[in-house]
């Protein structure tokens, strides 16, 4: 797995703007950035930029998330979640290492897992 890099470093692959809506499943191999809406499933072992302005319902696996928007769903991360105002997030959370900024909104559960492949799959009855 790619270590996640600095946003203002890193090349973005991929991009979903502002209004646009996808229904589906997601796989990439590198950086992608969404700032639309997004309902289905998203996997990659690279980072995931959720916007502001985006809304997603699903379920998420990838190395790192930074979301900064809307999503309901389950999210599980190989190495970091962080979650950046004016986040609101609705699920599960599976991920060794968690950021919250102030003023974001998270219902839901969270597991804290070891640094490791092996548990990479999300349960939320564990």
């Amino acid at each position: 797995m790619k270590k996640p890099m600095a946003i203002d470093k890193a090349e973005i692959k991929a991009f979903l703007g502002p209004g646009s809506k996808f229904e589906g499943k997601l796989s990439f191999d590198e950086m992608v950035r969404l700032d639309g809406s997004f309902c289905g499933e998203i996997k990659s072992s690279d980072t995931l930029i959720v916007g502001d302005t985006a809304e997603i319902e699903g379920d998420i696996s990838v190395g790192a998330l930074i979301l900064s928007g809307r999503f309901t769903g389950n999210i599980v991360a190989s190495s970091l979640v962080e979650l950046r105002a004016p986040a609101k997030v609705e699920g599960s959370l599976q991920t060794p290492v968690l950021k919250i900024e102030e003023n974001v909104i998270f219902n839901g559960d969270i597991k804290m897992t070891m640094n490791s492949v092996e548990e990479a799959s999300f349960d939320p009855a564990k």
